[in-house]
């Protein structure tokens, strides 16, 4: 039995570095909006509509929530310690972020501010970048750059 070792290719480090600062400030911003709720929503920007438009979601959405953003901060941490289990926590990561643009998709934000337009549009790009991250971990593991 021969023990190969696989190179780190230079991407996974940039990868693994973005995806790294990226999700750390949705887990900053999933801790700010939690502990400081509304003081921290106000000072991000949000009117008072989507204010309580944040506020009237329902209990069970947080599951998604926690699930896309500490998914995706785990993932990318396991992603540069060239873990396997990245996949598996990008994957999660991938099912938060479905989770919460079907809710969206189903429940619209009223009233959106014109300088917040772009707003409707985050939620796609979230899940593209989770799909991104979870496809890159697995086709990183396949590779056998995880281990």
């Amino acid at each position: 039995m021969t023990d190969m070792t696989v190179k780190t290719p230079w991407h996974l480090w940039a990868v693994g570095v973005i995806s790294l600062l990226w999700n750390g400030y949705g887990g900053y911003d999933f801790i700010m909006t939690t502990t400081q709720g509304e003081t921290y929503m106000r000072a991000a920007g949000m009117t008072q509509p989507m204010i309580d438009y944040f506020n009237a979601m329902p209990t069970w959405m947080y599951v998604p929530w926690t699930l896309g953003v500490w998914g995706a901060v785990l993932g990318s941490i396991l992603l540069l310690l060239r873990n396997r289990l990245a996949v598996w926590a990008f994957l999660a990561s991938l099912v938060g972020a479905v989770g919460n643009l079907i809710y969206g998709l189903m429940h619209p934000m009223p009233n959106l501010p014109e300088a917040m337009a772009m707003m409707k549009w985050m939620p796609w790009a979230i899940v593209l970048i989770a799909a991104f991250l979870a496809w890159y971990a697995w086709s990183m593991s396949k590779k056998g750059v995880l281990r």
